[in-house]
C-alpha cells in the first residue's frame, strides 16, 4: 500500500504496512524464522552496522511483527512503533530508553498495580523516582515537576475507574517544563483516542487487549516520533530484546483489521449495561464516561470518539459483597483481563491493584467493594441478567 496517501483509519487498520513477497499472498505471511541469510561478508556487515536497512535477526528485525509496528504506527498517527513482549515491557522499554539515574517521573496515582510496582520496586532501585498526583488535578500535576523531571506518565481513562486526564492540557504543561507526555491508550485503542494529536510525546499499548480483541496472545507497543521511539526505545529493544514474537504480531494484525467494528459494539454494550447499573439498588455507585454523571463526561465527549468497553461499579456490602456478585456469576468470566470479545469480571482490590499498600489502594481510589467489568461483545441482556444474580441476592 502507498502509505504516503492519506488513507482514513478504517483502511490504514485492514491495509497499512503490508509488502508482498515475491509469492504474491493476499494475507500477511508469518515469517517463524531467528535469523535470515546475508548475500556477502559485506551485506552482513553493512546491515549490523546500520549502513544499509533489512533484516538481520528475530529479536529486533522481523518482517511480520515489523509489518504491525507500521500499521499501529499508521493508526496512532506516529512515525514509528517498537513491539514488545507485553504491556510493562513496552512501559519498561519507554522508561529506560529514555530515562538515566537521578531522572523523576511525575505520574497519575491511577494506574495499573503492575506499573506502580515497575516505578517504585524496580525502577526505584536504578535512581529514577517517581512522584504520584491525582490525574484530574492541572494543579497538583504543575507542582510535582521538578528541574529533573522527565516523564509525565498517565493512563486515560484510568484502570480501573475510567478517570480521565486532560491530554491537551498535560501536554502543554509537559511541554513548557521540557518533559515529555507519555499516555497509556490501552483503554480506548487509537479506533476511540488518538494521543498524538492531542499533543502527547509518546503512546504506550498492551496489545494483550483490545488490540487482540479475543484474549489469544501477549504483547505491547510503544508509538512516537523516529528519534525517540525509533532511536532510544528501539535500541533498548535491540540491546535488551523484550520482543514480540512473530506469531504474536501477526495475530496482533489479524486484530487491528476489526478494532474500530468491535470498539464500537463493546461502546454500546458497556453504556447500556452502565445505565442498567445505575438503577440497581445494590450498586452505590458506577464509573463510565459515557454517564452525564461522570466527571469528566463533558472531556471524554472532547478527546474521544467513543466512551469505552470498561465499567467499573461499587456495590454493598464491601469485599464480601463483591466476591458474592463474582462468584455468582456463570457467563462472565472471572479474570483479571480485558479487551475480550467474552465479558470479564475482577474485583481490583485483590487482583490488579493487589500488590499495592491499603494506603496506595485508598488514594487510588480502590474499594473493597469495587468491581470492574470489561463489557465484551455478547448480548448486553445476557450480561445483565449474569450480573443481577447476584446484585439482587445483596
Amino acid at each position: 500500500m502507498n502509505e504516503d496517501k492519506h488513507y482514513r483509519p478504517a483502511t490504514l487498520a485492514v491495509r497499512a504496512g503490508q509488502r508482498r513477497t515475491a509469492e504474491g499472498e493476499h494475507a500477511e505471511p508469518l515469517f517463524l524464522t531467528s535469523s535470515y541469510v546475508f548475500g556477502s561478508a559485506a551485506e552482513a556487515a553493512a546491515r549490523f552496522s546500520g549502513a544499509e536497512p533489512g533484516n538481520i535477526y528475530s529479536r529486533f528485525t522481523n518482517p511480520t511483527v515489523r509489518t504491525f509496528e507500521a500499521r499501529l504506527a499508521a493508526l496512532e498517527g506516529g512515525e514509528r512503533c517498537v513491539a514488545t513482549a507485553s504491556g510493562m515491557s513496552a512501559i519498561l522499554a519507554t522508561c529506560l530508553g529514555l530515562l538515566k539515574a537521578g531522572d523523576h517521573i511525575a505520574s497519575s496515582r491511577a494506574i495499573f498495580g503492575s506499573t506502580v510496582v515497575l516505578f517504585d520496586n524496580y525502577l526505584g532501585k536504578l535512581g529514577i523516582e517517581t512522584s504520584y498526583v491525582d490525574l484530574e488535578d492541572l494543579d497538583a500535576w504543575a507542582a510535582a515537576i521538578r528541574p529533573e523531571t522527565r516523564l509525565l506518565f498517565l493512563e486515560s481513562p484510568s484502570n480501573p475507574l475510567t478517570t480521565l486526564g486532560d491530554i491537551r492540557a498535560l501536554a502543554d504543561l509537559a511541554h513548557a517544563n521540557n518533559c515529555l507526555l507519555v499516555v497509556d491508550n490501552c483503554f480506548c485503542t487509537p479506533a476511540l483516542q488518538r494521543p498524538l494529536a492531542l499533543g502527547a510525546d509518546i503512546v504506550i499499548h498492551s496489545a494483550t487487549k483490545y488490540l487482540d480483541g479475543q484474549g489469544r496472545c501477549v504483547g505491547g507497543a510503544v508509538v512516537g516520533d523516529a528519534e525517540r521511539v525509533g532511536g532510544d526505545v528501539y535500541g533498548f529493544l535491540r540491546t535488551a530484546g523484550p520482543t514480540m514474537s512473530a506469531f504474536n504480531a501477526w495475530v496482533f494484525l489479524k486484530g487491528l483489521e476489526t478494532l474500530a467494528l468491535r470498539m464500537q459494539a463493546h461502546c454500546r454494550n458497556a453504556q447500556q449495561l452502565a445505565e442498567w447499573l445505575t438503577a440497581h439498588p445494590a450498586v452505590t455507585r458506577v464509573h463510565y464516561p459515557g454517564l452525564d454523571s461522570h466527571p469528566q463526561h463533558e472531556l471524554a465527549g472532547r478527546q474521544q470518539s467513543g466512551y469505552g468497553g470498561i465499567v467499573s461499579f461499587e456495590v454493598k456490602g464491601g469485599q464480601a459483597g463483591a466476591w458474592q456478585v463474582v462468584d455468582a456469576t456463570e457467563l462472565l468470566s472471572i479474570t483479571a483481563n480485558l479487551g475480550d470479545a467474552k465479558t470479564t469480571i475482577t474485583h481490583p482490590a485483590t487482583t490488579t491493584h493487589g500488590r499495592l499498600s491499603p494506603e496506595q489502594r485508598a488514594a487510588a481510589g480502590i474499594t473493597d467493594g469495587l468491581l470492574r467489568v470489561a463489557v465484551g461483545l455478547e448480548d448486553v441482556r445476557d450480561i445483565q441478567e449474569d450480573l443481577a444474580r447476584g446484585l439482587d441476592a445483596l
